[in-house]
């Protein structure tokens, strides 16, 4: 098959031009800040997936230099995200891991043609109340998630549909640790505190500014971690549910592979190549915006396709791009995707040389991550100014922000985007009108009232439109019908197809019917299915005026253009 104008060209390419020393010493920093985030949070989103925590380290690893190496975008960070938790969780619960492997690959081959067939522009077509919906109601869920351990509950197994999880922690509510609670409240207390309190400081000490680089996540965690291995804490920890970290990137693993379980996966690939592709084009977005530059779309779709196809047989989970991580990296001087490639080399030399340090890291911190996470990617105040919005928005964003609680993640989307597209519809459909032209506006219509009528259609003529022309067929005239589309902009085959209905009627009862204005696609339009041919040259105009011209002749003469009888077409 040939693709035309296909390209492959990956942004590392652009960014070395012009490479100097001063660049990667910034690029290198840069990375080793972004790595030191990246290590808590990618640990925490595979244990809130239900995997282990070096699925979210190989992941950051694996993906993250590959999308760096190989997208569109010079800054952002690749890696597990937050936003894949619930569907993760959902894949390896009810198909098991081999099946989250086979439908993460699936996805990466869906990423990968999306950006092959250049569609990675078609993603910024979602509507923003379909984005806000699905992105609030993926964060209740990962806060909902984590309510088992940040309160140190003894679940055996949390479900994953939201009345499962509520039904499972009011059974287990009981069984709350005060050591558990307390260690989350005090991790949460010194990241807001971190993120409120050093950013004002580091207005007026040097000191504070450099510290300010650090996210309040890493100091939380290391604080926790020293105080649980001090203190003996009787909380649950990575290495007293895991078993720690291995210290070493695991080998190449092929999962059982059938076909009658791939077609089960279909949707859920498809769900993670969706939000992978909306999640990781948004992200790059937000970093052109702040560092004044343009990703390619394609370039970013493909790089994310090859990331999520290679990494889940090497122990990975589904990779997207990062806001957070991407965000710290831009602020940390990155100027080119070798930060990027810098970040996943020290996350692989931190689990090499300091994997056994993991083992202390206490649940309750990371869950308490994972909170603030979710608090901080939900888009909260969109409920407050909803009364701002008209009501076909209103319902939308509530509508997929409750389904996606309460139901799931593609449901919530697949209706979003089915009424989305149906309140297009009607507001496109409404502001499709036809105007009728009188004799203030054309004095030779005088006297001709019922004789001539004259007709301005405005806007769209297409299959939710089609009652205008339905209409002005149920009122023609006795002698001859006048339609100026100088303003219409489309016409669909269902508006041609009620046109022609419309040539038909006036042929029967041998009226003339004049069509004048027509620009470019609904000429095309009209002169593919035969309408222009039925009408005749003689029953095209230029202008408005030659149209009523021609009609008001024929009346005044008592006269009529009789129009052959088309056949429908086929």
């Amino acid at each position: 098959m040939h693709l035309p104008n296909f390209e492959f060209r990956p942004k590392l390419l652009e960014s070395l031009a012009g490479y100097d020393r001063s660049r990667l010493g910034a690029d290198i920093g840069a990375g080793l800040t972004v790595g030191v985030v990246a290590l808590p949070l990618a640990m925490a989103f595979a244990i809130a997936s239900g995997l282990k925590p070096e699925a979210g380290v190989f992941t950051a690893i694996i993906a993250g230099f590959l999308i760096s190496l190989l997208g569109g975008s010079k800054v952002q960070i690749g890696g597990p995200a937050g936003a894949f938790i619930v569907i993760v969780y959902g894949i390896v619960e009810r198909y098991g891991l081999a099946n989250l492997i086979i439908a993460t690959a699936m996805s990466g081959v869906m990423l990968f043609l999306m950006g092959l067939f250049k569609l990675g522009t078609l993603v910024r077509f979602v509507p923003i109340a379909v984005v806000i919906g699905f992105t609030n109601g993926i964060a209740v869920l990962i806060g909902l998630s984590q309510v088992k351990d940040f309160l140190g509950l003894q679940v055996i197994s949390m479900p994953a549909d939201f009345f499962g999880m509520l039904v499972a922690l009011s059974s287990a509510w009981q069984s709350w640790s005060p050591h558990a609670l307390g260690l989350a409240l005090v991790s949460l207390a010194v990241m807001v505190g971190w993120q409120t309190g050093v950013p004002r400081l580091a207005a007026r000490d040097s000191l504070a500014g450099r510290l300010a680089v650090i996210p309040g996540a890493v100091v939380a965690l290391v604080v926790a971690t020293v105080a649980v291995s001090l203190l003996h804490l009787p909380v649950d920890t990575i290495g007293s549910r895991f078993g720690g970290i291995p210290s070493s990137l695991p080998g190449f693993a092929w999962p059982d592979f059938s076909w009658a379980t791939a077609r089960f996966l279909i949707i859920p690939a498809t769900t993670l190549a969706l939000l992978g592709a909306i999640e990781s084009l948004l992200c790059a977005r937000v970093a052109d915006s702040m560092i004044d530059d343009r990703h390619n779309p394609n370039q970013e779709l493909m790089a994310q396709g090859v990331a999520n196809f290679v990494t889940p047989f090497f122990g990975g989970m589904p990779a997207t791009g990062t806001i957070a991580r991407t965000v710290v990296n831009i602020k940390s001087g990155a100027f080119s995707p070798i930060a990027g490639m810098v970040h996943a080399g020290v996350l692989l030399i931190t689990i090499l040389v300091a994997a056994p340090l993991a083992t202390n890291i206490p649940l309750p911190t990371l869950a308490a991550i994972l909170m603030l996470v979710a608090w901080n990617m939900g888009e909260w105040r969109a409920f407050v100014r909803l009364r701002q919005y008209r009501l076909p928005y209103r319902i939308t964003l509530l509508i997929v922000f409750l389904l996606t609680v309460v139901f799931d993640l593609t449901v919530a989307v697949e209706v979003g985007l089915i009424a989305a597209c149906i309140t297009f519809i009607y507001r496109i459909s409404s502001l499709s009108r036809s105007q009728t032209i009188g004799p203030a506006d054309q004095p030779r219509l005088t006297g001709l009232e019922g004789q001539v009528a004259v007709h301005r259609l405005y806007g769209a003529i297409f299959f939710g439109a089609v009652k205008l022309i339905e209409a002005i067929e149920d009122h023609l005239p006795a002698r001859a019908l006048v339609l100026d589309f100088k303003n219409v902009m489309y016409i669909d085959s269902s508006g041609a197809d009620t046109l022609l209905d419309l040539v038909r009627a006036c042929s029967r009862q041998r009226i003339r019917l004049i069509a004048c204005g027509l620009t470019h696609q609904p000429r095309d339009i009209l002169q593919r299915c035969g309408l222009l041919d039925s009408l005749g040259d003689a029953n095209l105009c230029g202008t408005l005026a030659q149209a009523v011209e021609l009609a008001t002749a024929d009346a005044a003469a008592g006269l009529a253009s009789p129009i052959a009888p088309t056949p429908r077409p086929h």
